[in-house]
């Protein structure tokens, strides 16, 4: 008898589960749908999530007649080069503040927090007279200084928090049998941390793929958008605006974040709730 009880109540969790996941898609049907369309705007008296005549065409427009493949391009630069620079920094900070007690070690750590908990918009002003001082306006390199510095702190945390959950008598043993600190960091300690590394080189790409304020700021010219500042370039005109040549280039831009999320989620579990159990 508990055992038909427990089926029926999982029976029903399944498909209330099932239901709003059903609700939480409706939106993005609806812009798929509307991608779909040849012409007409987002509101119309029409609210049926497919077309009656679905046609690619808003896709090739958006391809074709559009710099969507420069915003593309500026965005794969800005996103992989954020997240090289952020991890690399990132992992060997954390792991020195994971392993090594040193003066200071928790005040370095706390004040990275606060300064991480302040919006970044109250330093644009001053960032935006430093770099245009420095020449970094309208550059690459400097919006990657700006992303990677701020996403550093995010990944001292989360990988320190990974670190600490990795056995010390590991690398104990490995200086046994005479392996460098860097040689144990790289061959042991790594690929032990991998899941975490994972999710954080993830968690800043999807940070700066998405970034806007930054990136309309510091970016000055057409052809250095990224693809949040161009998709706000399709709706800027309101004589020229076509909701759905948007929402087809809304859709191209989610579906890279997409294909990424399905191929690591084996390791968000463990990636995020481990980094967060230590601090």
């Amino acid at each position: 008898m508990k055992k038909i009880k427990k089926t029926i109540q999982l029976t029903f969790l399944h498909v209330f589960y099932i239901i709003l996941c059903f609700v939480g898609m409706i939106p993005v049907l609806y812009a798929f749908g509307l991608s779909l369309s040849g012409s007409g705007g987002a509101l119309s008296s029409d609210l049926s999530l497919f077309p009656d005549k679905p046609s690619f065409e808003n896709y090739y427009r958006i391809i074709v007649e559009e710099p969507f493949l420069l915003w593309f391009k500026n965005s794969i630069i800005l996103s992989v080069g954020t997240m090289i620079a952020a991890i690399s920094f990132g992992t060997l900070a954390a792991y020195a503040f994971s392993r090594y007690r040193f003066k200071g070690r928790r005040t370095v750590l706390n004040m990275l927090l606060l300064l991480n908990a302040f919006p970044q918009i109250l330093s644009m002003f001053a960032l935006f007279r430093l770099f245009k001082n420095m020449g970094l306006l309208n550059s690459r390199p400097g919006l990657i200084l700006i992303y990677a510095g701020s996403m550093c702190i995010f990944s001292i945390w989360n990988l320190k928090g990974y670190f600490d959950t990795i056995p010390i008598e590991i690398e104990e043993a490995s200086k046994i049998d005479g392996a460098s600190d860097f040689k144990m960091l790289w061959k042991i300690i790594m690929p032990l941390a991998m899941p975490a590394v994972i999710v954080t080189s993830v968690m800043v790409l999807i940070f700066v793929w998405n970034e806007y304020l930054f990136a309309t700021t510091f970016m000055l010219s057409e052809n250095s958008y990224t693809l949040a500042g161009g998709l706000y370039q399709l709706q800027a005109d309101d004589y020229s605006r076509s909701w759905p040549l948007f929402s087809a280039a809304a859709i191209m831009v989610s579906l890279p974040i997409l294909v990424i999320f399905f191929c690591i989620q084996k390791y968000m579990v463990s990636g995020l709730t481990a980094g967060g159990v230590k601090g």
